[in-house]
């Protein structure tokens, strides 16, 4: 997919954070659209079905966790990547908005090459054309290509890093996959995220699956259980 063709949302009620993003994204090649707050963010979103929304946590009208909630609970918006802006400490937005569905989080003060090159690195799949992929684990199916899961006949909506970590898991079950191993296959090495990134992510699984599905390995990583 050519940069012209890809969308970006930027959703900030900072007039200077929607200036100063959205002129490093556009002079990339992107086609940007723009919100004020969460719930502005929430109808483009819909009405334009963008590939990545970059949301501000802090936001009058509605802030950027629910407007991420909002954003996962839309079928339409199922392959949508999120990522947040923050200033604050990863002990509450960076968590908190994993829990939201969130893919990523860029921190302020915003540094032009940084954002650039996490963007690329989080469209980077939209440029892949992967085959058709379906992986089948006991009760679990698992359709790669487009990107849904059916647990004991019931079809689940995940988020897209909770999809991608499943599938690396799920991929060789039984096999441990480190912690780097993980977060370079789902997060990629431009990404910049904490080992916590991986524990929010396994216990958002957990919830959905069972915890008999993942088994944790003290001080190595963590592997999927048939």
């Amino acid at each position: 997919m050519k940069k012209k063709d890809i969308k970006i949302l930027l959703v900030d009620d900072e007039p200077d954070i929607l200036e100063i993003v959205g002129y490093n994204l556009s002079n990339e090649g992107y086609q940007v659209i723009t919100a004020e707050n969460g719930q502005e963010g929430v109808k483009k979103a819909k009405k334009e079905l963008p590939h990545l929304i970059i949301l501000d946590v802090m936001m009058p009208e509605m802030d950027g966790i629910e407007a991420c909630e909002l954003i996962r609970n839309n079928p339409d918006l199922k392959n949508t990547l999120v990522t947040f802006l923050t200033a604050r400490g990863e002990d509450y937005s960076q968590v908190a908005g994993f829990d939201a569905g969130a893919d990523d989080y860029i921190t302020k003060p915003i540094k032009p090459k940084v954002l650039v090159s996490k963007v690329k690195a989080l469209l980077r799949r939209f440029k892949e054309e992967d085959v058709v992929d379906t992986m089948k684990i006991g009760n679990l199916v698992i359709n790669r290509d487009e990107y849904k899961i059916t647990s004991k006949g019931k079809e689940l909506i995940l988020p897209r890093k909770e999809f991608e970590l499943l599938s690396l898991l799920a991929s060789k079950p039984g096999k441990v996959f480190k912690r780097d191993e993980i977060l370079n296959a789902v997060w990629g090495n431009e990404v910049v995220v904490g080992g916590r990134t991986i524990d929010v992510h396994i216990r958002k699984l957990r919830e959905k699956l069972g915890d008999n599905s993942f088994k944790t390995i003290k001080g190595v990583g963590y592997k999927f259980v048939d």
